[in-house]
């Protein structure tokens, strides 16, 4: 009797642990898709690695990948609901909600920013580029940290011929070209100008802020939690791989899927990622202060109003 008791029991432990088994794959194959907008820049490579190596599918999570060439046209294709989420930055954010379209931070990201003087140039640091041209991407992060380092130096917005360049290759092109003083450019644009005989004045990191950020639409957020919770794991696997493997490794494959021109394959070194986490208030705080100041968003929007917390399963 003890022999059949103890037999059952094995039996009914086996059946409980290959129904949570079964249960736990059936809940990734019901996960929903996502769509994400990447930017070429260094803060979306975690996505195209994760994609490559196959890190959303061993997480059970479909994330289809779309590549912009511009803000505009990232944030046009999120707002219309062609997207679930993007890589972005805190003004995105900003602007979307005083819109009327709700949606989350989810996340920061590793962006760096560079002002970036052309190779025929002479200034040597950011006072010298007084009155000239200098391109930036209208009311975007790329504004937002050139008249943060224009402040720093004690100028206003208006120190510059402040040239509009949205597309972030055409800016490059036309630095690189000679027909701008300087740019304002994100990695790893920022070190292919500087690799092709361009001069580095100064950037974010000098500054220590980060406004990029993932940002999520507010339907993603609700609906399809455990998606992004999924997809979050498979870009901390991600980054793991990123800070660990050699860069002949993955050099080629970020070169082809990142959306970078082929100079970059010697110009670029990524930095040091870090596993998905909240901003810093102070990041989102002084953002918005830039965009009320400016009269671009009127409402004072909080941390609370702006990010949301998912990271946590």
């Amino acid at each position: 009797m003890k022999k059949l008791l103890l037999v059952i029991t094995g039996l009914l432990a086996m059946g409980l642990l290959l129904t949570g088994c079964g249960g736990q794959k059936a809940e990734q194959e019901n996960l929903a898709p996502l769509v994400i907008g990447l930017m070429p820049d260094t803060d979306s490579l975690p996505f195209v690695i994760a994609k490559e190596k196959g890190y959303f599918a061993d997480e059970g999570v479909q994330v289809e990948l779309k590549e912009f060439k511009s803000a505009m046209d990232r944030d046009s294709a999120l707002q219309s609901g062609n997207l679930d989420g993007a890589v972005s930055d805190m003004l995105a954010v900003a602007f979307a909600k005083s819109g009327g379209f709700d949606v989350k931070v989810t996340s920061s990201t590793d962006g760096s920013y560079k002002l970036i003087a052309g190779k025929d140039e002479q200034s040597q640091d950011v006072k010298g580029l007084l009155g000239k041209d200098v391109a930036v991407s209208r009311n975007t992060i790329i504004e937002y940290v050139t008249d943060r380092i224009l402040e720093q130096q004690g100028m206003t917005g208006d120190s510059i011929n402040k040239v509009i360049i949205p597309q972030i290759p055409t800016r490059l092109e036309m630095l690189q070209s000679g027909k701008l003083a300087a740019a304002t450019l994100p990695e790893p644009m920022a070190t292919i100008a500087v690799h092709n005989g361009c001069r580095h004045i100064i950037g974010s990191d000098e500054l220590g802020i980060n406004p990029g950020i993932i940002v999520m639409t507010s339907s993603a957020v609700q609906d399809k939690k455990a998606s992004v919770q999924a997809m979050y794991r498979a870009y901390n696997k991600a980054v793991q791989y990123l800070n660990s493997a050699p860069r002949d490794e993955y050099i080629d494959l970020v070169i082809e899927k990142g959306g970078f021109p082929p100079v970059a394959r010697e110009a670029l070194r990524l930095p040091k990622y870090r596993e998905a986490e909240l901003p810093k208030e102070s990041d989102v705080t002084e953002c918005i202060k830039w965009l009320n100041d400016k009269a671009l968003v009127k409402d004072a929007y909080s941390y609370q109003d702006l990010v949301v917390d998912l990271l946590k399963n």
